[in-house]
């Protein structure tokens, strides 16, 4: 080799290297770039996988996540904070009622409502449809605060396009360390807040551990309440009511019951705002107009021809063809339009919604005898009843209880029947028990009286039994207007 050959190949070899030294760090350098980026694509699907895409508040992984931190940090310093699980009372039967597009409006304005209440970096998460987490710093003063500041902000009016409704939310609250370990304390806010709906809603309560047995026997309670239809386990039992001129019986109102095979009779104030909460009451609702019709069909075979009412709920009211299956009832029973009478509450008439009053004018139309139930508990204005296709009112039973001992419900009764006279409708008392009230109402001018002093509700064969036998009671006879000029054999 050549004096000069050594040198090439040693600056051949230097040159090598360098140049692979440079594409190596230059790989390594694209590698690494590569990798920041994928970690920054997998941050920022993992940030949005944590938001909802309805409201953008955070999911319920990613809350659990806060939930996580937010203990850590409480463990080392010693300070605590709360979770509010807000529960808006009614939701399902809000979304069935306008769609699920008001549905998802109304779920974007109280996201928004919540936000405002605890500022830009709300730590707020959308849990299912209808429920929502608050994470707030402090204990359970800090969070009875909020929970109240929620309440408040939720029963203002919401307004989309024609429909105005307002909300109101049953709220649970647990804190940390007091009421749980991390994993749990989300599930205990929201027993908290079922705790609170189980009692009728609109409020707010701190966690318990006994609340837990009650929530599981309500979530028993409805499942069994989901199939008791379908097992054939209700039946319409029926309360007479009472002329208070002649005391005849003139017509009777169909009540729900429900037989359940463990427990028994299981009370309506029980079981129907559990229908009314869970979605539930249209079919159920639907199954009692069909009853009552078939009753009264069959009654009406019998030469009986008894006037009958069924309570009607807000949900049926907005159901779009609510009329048209009661019309179909009606004619296959070979009942009179006027026989049939819907007991609407105060409180549901009074909705100023197209929808409700669409109802309203449909049986109207069809000539249904409408009366305007639990009335003067609500907000009516004359005005307001005037515009209603109402024939009947039924005076609350708060106030006939209280008749014999209390002024004020002697000058409300005298005042809804005195408004109800000038208004030319019927005006019946609910809830007589005594003979003392009777009296009273009967001076007051009232036409019905319907109680327990006249009969308890009884199944619909027993009714037709006393019916053709002549009387309810042996001083409460059936008046003879409720029979064809043909009377039928009695029943054996």
């Amino acid at each position: 080799m050549t004096d000069y050959g050594v040198p090439f190949l040693v600056a051949l070899s230097l040159a090598v290297a360098a140049f692979m030294s440079v594409m190596y760090f230059r790989e390594r350098k694209r590698h690494r770039n590569l990798a920041n980026e994928l970690d920054s694509i997998s941050q920022h699907v993992s940030d949005q996988l944590k938001r909802d895409k309805l409201t953008g508040l955070f999911t319920r992984s990613g809350f659990s996540a806060l939930i996580e931190r937010a203990a850590k940090r409480v463990d080392s310093d010693g300070s605590s904070f709360c979770i509010l699980y807000v529960g808006l009372d009614n939701f399902g039967l809000f979304n069935d009622a306008f769609g699920h597009h008001v549905g998802d409006l109304l779920l974007k304005e109280v996201s928004s409502r919540l936000k405002s209440l605890v500022g830009v970096k709300s730590k707020i998460s959308r849990i299912t449809a209808g429920e929502f987490a608050m994470m707030v710093t402090g204990g359970t003063v800090i969070g009875r605060d909020m929970a109240k500041r929620v309440a408040n902000s939720l029963t203002a009016p919401f307004m989309f396009d024609s429909i105005k409704t307002t909300v109101s939310s049953s709220i649970g609250i647990a804190s940390y360390p007091a009421h749980g370990s991390r994993s749990n304390l989300l599930e205990h806010a929201a027993t908290a807040m079922r705790s609170v709906k189980l009692s009728g809603g609109g409020d707010f309560c701190e966690y318990d551990p006994k609340m837990g047995a009650k929530v599981h026997d309500q979530a028993v309670l409805v499942n069994d309440l989901r199939s008791a239809l379908e097992l054939g386990q209700f039946e319409l039992y029926f309360q007479p009511k009472i002329d208070a001129i002649t005391l005849e019986v003139t017509s009777a109102e169909a009540l729900l019951r429900w037989k359940h095979p463990e427990r028994g009779m299981v009370s309506p104030e029980i079981f129907i705002p559990l229908a009314e909460r869970f979605g539930l009451i249209g079919p159920i609702g639907n199954w009692v107009i069909q009853e009552a019709c078939r009753v009264a069909g069959g009654w009406r075979k019998q030469g009986l021809r008894m006037r009958v009412a069924v309570n009607i709920s807000g949900y049926q009211m907005r159901e779009d063809d609510l009329v048209e299956r009661i019309e179909d009832a009606i004619q296959r029973n070979g009942i009179q339009p006027g026989r049939f009478t819907c007991e609407i509450t105060e409180s549901v008439a009074m909705e100023d919604t197209k929808v409700t009053q669409h109802t309203f004018e449909k049986m109207r139309k069809a000539g249904f005898h409408v009366s305007i139930d639990d009335f003067g508990t609500g907000y009516s204005s004359l005005a307001a009843l005037r515009k209603l296709p109402a024939a009947e009112l039924k005076i609350d039973r708060a106030f006939v209880s209280d008749l014999e001992e209390s002024e004020d419900a002697r000058s409300i009764a005298k005042s809804i029947i005195g408004m109800a006279t000038a208004l030319n409708l019927h005006v019946v008392a609910e809830g007589v028990e005594t003979v003392g009230q009777r009296d009273l109402l009967v001076m007051m001018g009232c036409n019905d009286l319907q109680g327990f002093l006249f009969s308890l509700p009884v199944p619909a064969d027993s009714l037709e039994r006393m019916a053709l036998s002549g009387n309810l009671q042996e001083s409460v006879p059936f008046s003879k207007s409720l029979f064809t000029e043909t009377r039928p054999a009695e029943l054996s």
